[in-house]
């Protein structure tokens, strides 16, 4: 069985002979482990079964070594900070709650499909995703500033509204560029979620970004692609509203926030878990044995009747010791039965 083909059993919720899996680590943990292994080619040995075109507006260093990355949104983020990989966003683009003062980039073509094509020539079995990152709520707070989007969704409705449905058409271009390859499916990452409950809450969430989603999803369906969307945090009480509009996948379940046994039975016939794996708790915190049992009691609980993908709950940070990452690959590649 080819690895897309065990995703693909799994995300129509059929056991396979092994759950698939996939792990991603922050550039300060790829170091860490591949200087402790002295492998800088590791991540390319152990497994993973999924590959991805990645848009995120295309971060570029202003100035080398400066720090300060600016992408095609115009949005700079400083990296000078304890994350190295993202970072914090460095002023607001829209001051007010218009956007006649802001020019949307045009989307860069030629460099999507470069991406899209060495994709599909890769000759690799792992299951496809294109994919966008900072989709649509975390695309507008990037732009307006998170306090002030979410005092508008309150106060400035109608900016809101011309807000969201510009970055909707702005990715549905992406998407439309996408659905033109062979690909599996389409990943979103949007982050709604606090440690308990969604940040905007659910009515405005319904309100504001349900409907964008949903256009957005229908688009990739009428393709007949498989959908995932990450969200960090506690999104439980939106999991009906996401099946209705058609989710397969959700990533990134993290276990300190979700009873998983009740998750599992609960939504386990119509969602798709990809995670499982604290990095907030577990990876850090424990031993490698630990790690091995607890990722396999996981998989136990997860994997029955397909639906899961077993992974770290977020690429891993750097604050975990590089002994646990070779114990979480070991128990993945090798511990499975």
């Amino acid at each position: 069985m080819t690895k897309r083909e065990r995703v693909i059993k799994a995300v129509n919720h059929i056991e396979t002979d092994f759950v698939p899996y996939n792990i991603s680590l922050t550039q300060q943990e790829y170091d860490k482990v591949a200087s402790y292994l002295g492998d800088p080619d590791f991540l390319k040995k152990i497994g993973n079964h999924i590959d991805s075109v990645y848009y995120d507006g295309y971060l570029a260093e202003i100035t080398p070594g400066s720090g300060y990355w600016k992408d095609d949104f115009g949005v700079i983020w400083n990296r000078n900070g304890a994350d190295k990989d993202i970072g914090v966003i460095d002023g607001v683009l829209i001051n007010e709650p218009s956007i006649d003062s802001y020019k949307f980039p045009l989307v860069d073509e030629k460099k999507i499909r470069r991406e899209y094509e060495a994709l599909m020539n890769n000759k690799k079995d792992t299951f496809k995703f294109g994919s966008i990152g900072f989709t649509l709520f975390e695309r507008a707070w990037t732009i307006r500033g998170m306090e002030n989007l979410l005092t508008d969704m309150v106060l400035e409705s109608v900016f809101v509204e011309k807000l969201l449905d510009a970055i909707t058409e702005y990715n549905l271009k992406i998407i439309d560029i996408g659905m033109e390859y062979d690909i599996d499916g389409f990943h979103m990452g949007d982050d709604w979620g606090q440690q308990k409950g969604l940040i905007m809450g659910p009515s405005y969430w319904r309100r504001y970004i349900k409907p964008r989603l949903a256009r957005m999803f229908e688009r990739i369906k009428s393709h007949g692609k498989i959908i995932s969307v990450h969200s960090c945090g506690d999104i439980q009480e939106i999991f009906p509203d996401l099946i209705e509009i058609g989710l397969d996948i959700y990533q990134t379940f993290q276990p300190e926030i979700y009873d998983i046994k009740k998750i599992k039975k609960e939504y386990g016939n119509y969602l798709t878990f990809w995670g499982g794996i604290s990095t907030q708790r577990l990876l850090p915190f424990a031993t490698p044995d630990e790690i091995k049992k607890v990722t396999l009691e996981t998989i136990s609980i997860m994997g029955k009747n397909g639906g899961y993908i077993a992974a770290p709950t977020h690429s891993v940070p750097g604050d975990v010791p590089p002994e646990n990452i070779v114990a979480l690959i070991d128990v993945l590649q090798h511990g499975q039965g």
